[in-house]
């Protein structure tokens, strides 16, 4: 039997609209505004995951990783979204 390939599936972390975003408005406000960036309105910080994951299967891999961040509370569901592709 020959062994699964190893998928990379990406996971994005980010607050949701609404919810404050301190490190977002610190390197707006701080950065990008003071350094002539006038057409930027506004930056949103999140987190970035790669997983490595054994599978053929691209779509069960996501599923397999979507559940894994939400069984182990990688994120916070009242105050971030989250994103997964494989």
């Amino acid at each position: 039997m020959a062994k699964a390939k190893l998928l990379p599936v990406k996971v994005v972390i980010s607050n949701k609209e609404g919810a404050n975003d301190p490190e977002g408005e610190t390197i707006y406000r701080d950065l990008v505004a003071k350094s002539g960036f006038k057409r930027v309105r506004g930056i949103r910080s999140g987190k970035f995951l790669k997983v490595m994951v054994e599978s053929d299967d691209p779509k069960e891999a996501a599923r397999l990783v979507k559940k894994m961040c939400d069984e182990l509370r990688i994120y916070n569901p009242a105050a971030h979204s989250v994103t997964v592709e494989a």
